[in-house]
């Protein structure tokens, strides 16, 4: 069963790194350091579907949920998603209940929703090797969707309330741009625009989860009800790392780049 969509279920935290090196080493590397979830990020990576695909086998032997993120909430790519495997989906940029629904039901194999039935040469059935998977395939999918805009804002009670949907992810740096303050996440604007939103979805029951690298803003949101938090990134723990390595044999500045600590 899927673990990490019983967490969510359960109200138990899980603990996250973001995966953009798009690399199954690193990514096998990463799935063996304690996090309950990794998110392979199909958006803002350069990730296609083979090395995705990749990333999922070499992830599998480790106790560590692979989370998906599309790289637009199109039904073609869930269906390709979930057929290699992913059982865990964030979608981005979902703005209204009827975008939502289209992808609680791009998740669903008919007549519940519309996903194409291929599971004889899929992963995910184990080749149909997995009993009863076409019958029982939605129980163990997870799927996130991603609020990162004013009007997303505007209609997060309505997405929070729909059957299917398992979690809502806050995006800090787009709802930052769509707010007026691009670059700057931590603006206070949109610090209380993102309270208001983990609050508006705890109403609702759901799971909710977002992306701080800064370790007091991680903490902030789980004290606020955030379950499941990604603390960081694979590039900025590499790109981090091997700058303070530089500076304490060659010297040099001390301050990070604009935008380092919080996503």
């Amino acid at each position: 069963m899927n673990d990490f969509k019983t967490a969510l279920l359960q109200d138990r935290v899980q603990i996250g790194l973001w995966q953009a090196l798009a690399n199954p080493y690193t990514a096998e590397i990463c799935a063996g350091a304690g996090f309950d979830w990794l998110l392979l990020d199909g958006e803002h990576a350069p990730n296609d579907l083979p090395l995705l695909l990749a990333q999922l086998q070499a992830v599998a032997a480790y106790p560590v949920e692979p989370v998906v993120r599309l790289p637009t909430g199109d039904a073609v790519l869930v269906k390709q998603m979930l057929d290699i495997g992913a059982r865990s989906l964030l979608v981005p940029m979902v703005e209204s209940a009827a975008q939502a629904e289209a992808m609680v039901r791009a998740t669903r194999y008919p007549p519940q929703g519309t996903r194409g039935v291929g599971s004889a040469i899929g992963r995910a059935s184990r080749w149909n090797r997995t009993h009863n998977y076409l019958n029982e395939a939605e129980d163990e999918i997870c799927l996130m969707v991603q609020i990162e805009s004013a009007a997303a804002l505007a209609a997060l009670p309505s997405i929070a309330e729909l059957p299917g949907v398992d979690g809502i992810f806050i995006g800090p740096s787009d709802l930052a741009a769509s707010l007026g303050h691009l670059g700057d996440p931590g603006h206070a604007a949109v610090q209380r625009a993102i309270e208001r939103a983990i609050a508006t979805v705890r109403t609702s029951a759901k799971a909710v989860g977002i992306l701080a690298a800064d370790e007091g803003l991680a903490r902030r949101y789980l004290e606020l009800g955030a379950t499941f938090v990604a603390v960081g990134t694979d590039v900025t723990l590499l790109a981090r790392g091997a700058e303070a390595l530089a500076r304490r044999f060659k010297g040099g500045r001390d301050e990070e780049p604009r935008g380092a600590t919080i996503y």
